[in-house]
């Protein structure tokens, strides 16, 4: 589990120096979600947990006369993302709990998120949050993983662990897979007011490693970020450098021509206010 204060903390900093590598391992499911984000005209967005910014910056080019604004509740990544909005007149960004954010008179008629829903620890009164904020007739979109045994990039690393090491998914607590039931999701989206509920299942390419040395820059970047970085940081000293030893060999069989490209699976859920 990561919590709220490890991302205003010391999580927060590293997926803030990670932002090239994250935003490149999610390129094949930001187009999708966009989408579907973009499938109808708004004219105010929120992005919820926007990190380092790249869905907000995305909407706000290929949408001039809407406003969108992001918000998370890591200051090192809104600092990221406000670095990279530039001379863009129409995105603002703000650090925040998105459970609890508000703006007097703002009502998106857009609430987005890639992957930045798992980590509530009350999922469906922030859910019932953004439904009060929202516009009538508001439409949310958001991605999320699916089940760990559909993630190969993640399954197959936790098997790499040694046996004691290896902590079950639970499904009720706030992590990456906390979302990935679709009986658990439809049951916290219609409790919170949101109707006409879909989710569409999405595979696409989870890219860890590329350039020169792709075996090294997916090893690096897997030690930084996700399921090894935070299992390597429990191990003893023995057991941690056996670890990175199975790894490195996994990850060199799965290099194909200097891409380092594992499948991973994640739903689009959409849904909407009524007018």
């Amino acid at each position: 589990m990561t919590d709220k204060s490890e991302w205003q903390g010391r999580v927060g900093q590293t997926w803030a120096s990670e932002w090239r590598r994250t935003d490149r391992s999610f390129t094949g499911l930001t187009d999708v979600l966009l989408g579907h984000a973009s499938a109808r005209p708004f004219r105010r967005a929120l992005d919820i947990g926007c990190g380092a910014g790249e869905l907000s910056l995305a909407l706000a080019r290929g949408h001039a006369g809407a406003e969108v604004v992001g918000i998370d509740v890591s200051e090192q990544l809104v600092a990221v993302a406000r670095e990279r909005s530039g001379y863009l007149g129409n995105v603002f960004f703000d650090v925040a709990d998105a459970a609890q954010w508000h703006i007097p008179g703002y009502a998106p008629d857009l609430l987005v998120s890639r992957h930045g829903v798992m980590f509530f620890d009350r999922p469906t009164e922030a859910f019932a949050h953004f439904h009060a904020l929202a516009a009538p007739g508001a439409r949310l979109v958001y991605s999320c993983f699916r089940d760990l045994s559909e993630n190969p990039w993640a399954e197959r690393v936790v098997s790499l662990l040694p046996p004691e090491y290896i902590v079950p998914v639970d499904p009720l607590t706030p992590g990456p897979f906390s979302m990935a039931d679709q009986v658990q999701v439809q049951g916290i989206l219609s409790e919170a007011g949101w109707s006409g509920i879909r989710m569409q299942p999405v595979d696409f390419a989870f890219v860890i490693g590329g350039g020169e040395n792709p075996v090294e820059d997916a090893l690096s970047y897997m030690l930084a970020i996700g399921p090894a970085a935070r299992a390597a940081r429990m191990l003893p000293d023995e057991d941690r450098a056996a670890f990175i030893g199975k790894l490195r060999r996994f990850l060199t069989n799965n290099n194909d021509g200097g891409l380092i490209a594992l499948r991973a699976g994640a739903w689009i859920v959409s849904a909407q206010k009524a007018l």
